[in-house]
């Protein structure tokens, strides 16, 4: 099994190991790095190969154009303070076997996945109150293994905190605080995770179906996005989230024309949809508080049509 050599830590520095160096983890990884942090990722053995070999590259015209070394190895076996899940919803049970119980100790659990129903998975699996919620909102892709693309002007993060990991979490928040990143601590977890999923998923919906950009979608399906919206905010308020969809509507309007989700450049490279975790995740919530949600019925039936005829 592939390892890169780790070395001794400064007490001060920051230590964080993320599994899943892609877009969002590469690019966390990287910007840890460049300011003085211990980050070690996690991938199979050829990404790890890869990464320790030639680094980190980011490409970022918000945070330039920079190279990082990183430790890189297949499976956590060093004592970190937190570890990031950046993994797609579609690979998380396969990549967490790169991250034993045992090996983690009492280290934060992170999770930067799209969707609300994967926290409650986690708490299964690892220590339930070192399991933090958080969400990110960025524009970024791996155009290979160690190089990031990130190429939104935002990138923003969300952690939800409790009383039992308060201390740890401010930490953590005022080391991401330190790349640039713009960060942001909340007590409410659950409406938190629903800010993000009621935007993401007509976006995604609407991108992946439509295989176009956010400008187009709003242009020329601009009555399934506010349906849509106004249908994913309704189980948003129900779950106890106090979501305005004329708001939402108002930041979709004011994303970059270009902008395209990650859902439909994963269709575009023929790999699986995160459809369960964003789509199907409204359905399923909408069904428990009994809210009808045709549109969203709609387009997640139609990409699963689409994908079960693509054999995925």
């Amino acid at each position: 099994m592939f390892e890169a050599k780790i070395g001794l830590v400064a007490p001060d520095r920051f230590r964080v190991a993320v599994l899943g160096p892609g877009g969002v983890g590469g690019l966390l990884a990287a910007l840890l790095a460049r300011a003085g942090d211990s980050v070690v990722v996690l991938a199979g053995e050829s990404t790890a190969r890869a990464i320790a070999e030639r680094g980190l590259r980011v490409e970022s015209r918000r945070f330039g154009d920079f190279h990082v070394s990183v430790n890189s190895s297949a499976r956590l076996q060093t004592e970190v303070d937190a570890c990031f899940v950046t993994v797609k919803a579609t690979q998380l049970d396969e990549a967490l076997e790169r991250v034993p119980a045992d090996a983690l100790g009492d280290a934060l659990v992170v999770p930067f996945l799209n969707g609300v129903d994967h926290v409650e998975r986690l708490r299964n699996r690892y220590s339930s109150s070192n399991v933090v919620a958080a969400t990110i909102r960025v524009e970024v892709a791996r155009v290979e293994p160690g190089l990031i693309r990130h190429t939104s002007p935002f990138a923003a993060v969300e952690i939800a905190t409790s009383a039992a990991v308060a201390d740890r979490v401010e930490k953590l928040a005022a080391h991401l605080r330190a790349t640039g990143l713009d960060v942001k601590v909340r007590d409410d977890e659950v409406p938190m995770l629903w800010d993000k999923l009621v935007l993401l998923a007509p976006l995604a919906l609407l991108t992946t179906h439509e295989r176009a950009d956010v400008g187009a979608v709003r242009t020329r399906r601009r009555a399934d996005a506010t349906a849509l919206i106004s249908e994913v905010a309704a189980v948003a308020q129900a779950e106890g989230g106090t979501v305005d969809a004329d708001a939402v509507v108002r930041l979709l309007d004011s994303a970059p024309q270009g902008m395209q989700s990650s859902m439909q450049r994963d269709q575009a490279a023929g790999l699986p949809l995160e459809l369960d975790a964003i789509g199907g995740a409204v359905l399923t919530h909408a069904a428990r508080a009994g809210i009808a949600v045709p549109v969203t019925t709609r387009f997640v039936e139609e990409l699963r049509e689409r994908e079960a005829r693509l054999g995925r």
